[in-house]
């Protein structure tokens, strides 16, 4: 399938915009947000605490001949400063690994005689939840490297106020293997609900491709948040060729938050959890 640049990385984000609201949250009463400023890490009182609520949402967008850039992370991630440097030194990154790339393609492209087609990255990092002690994002990228199509794939990142600290969500867990003895059943069950709504036989016999569950730990985490103060909601995102053709695209897969998983969560952490019943 040979589509413009553009066109597969537009049509894969839009298609899966809706499903970031399956970890959505309640808005934070007064006390809440009271509650959330008294952390250890909120931002300060005073003038820098007047700049902080000043700050907006980074959107920072360019399109050439040579690549199609666009980086953009929300107010909530912008007005935690120690965050928006991380994040904003992480679009530089990836700005200058792009425009690298693109040069030695382009330029191999001319010497073999071949046209070549801009390469693009868009990543789009957005507010999962914000509960008093955690600020949780989810990231969508999307990517064309001047073959058939473009790809999709995910991030993710938790900023502790309480520590002012920057996490994965596995780094709330004891270990990845007790994430994965927690979480595998339901994700084996949530995959097999998911492809039947898609109308897609999802062959689990020896040898077939795709027949394999995948490892829970390997894929994108998601933590959310019901209620803006426990982190009671997990997504895991699976990207194009885990546990399907790239026709079947990617999948992203609500866990209830069960016993099992809240008791692999790390004891100071334990606290900021909320089992589903």
């Amino acid at each position: 399938m040979t589509t413009r640049f553009h066109q597969p990385i537009a049509a894969l984000l839009l298609a899966s915009l809706p499903l970031l609201a399956a970890c959505s949250q309640k808005a934070q009463t007064p006390a809440e947000k009271a509650a959330a400023a008294a952390v250890p890490g909120a931002p300060p009182g005073g003038a820098d605490d007047v700049m902080a609520r000043q700050a907006t949402a980074s959107n920072v967008r360019e399109a050439n001949d040579l690549v199609e850039f666009a980086y953009s992370y929300p107010v909530d991630a912008a007005r935690i400063p120690a965050l928006a440097k991380w994040l904003d030194n992480d679009r530089v990154v990836k700005r200058d690994a792009l425009i690298a790339e693109a040069r030695r393609d382009r330029a191999a492209a001319k010497k073999e005689g071949f046209p070549y087609h801009a390469h693009s990255y868009i990543q789009s990092w957005k507010r999962v939840t914000s509960t008093p002690r955690f600020l949780s994002l989810s990231s969508e990228i999307g990517t064309y490297m001047g073959g058939a199509h473009g790809m999709q794939s995910f991030d993710t990142l938790i900023w502790d106020r309480g520590s002012a600290s920057r996490l994965k969500p596995l780094d709330l867990f004891t270990s990845p293997a007790a994430f994965d003895n927690a979480a595998k059943d339901d994700l084996c069950v949530g995959i097999e609900r998911a492809k039947t709504a898609r109308g897609v036989t999802w062959s689990r016999e020896p040898g077939s491709p795709f027949s394999a569950c995948p490892v829970p730990s390997a894929q994108t985490i998601w933590l959310g948040s019901s209620d803006g103060r426990y982190l009671d909601r997990l997504t895991i995102a699976i990207g194009p060729y885990e546990i399907g053709p790239y026709v079947e695209g990617s999948y992203t897969i609500n866990l209830p938050m069960s016993g099992a998983l809240v008791n692999a969560v790390k004891r100071e952490y334990q606290r900021d959890f909320l089992p589903i019943n």
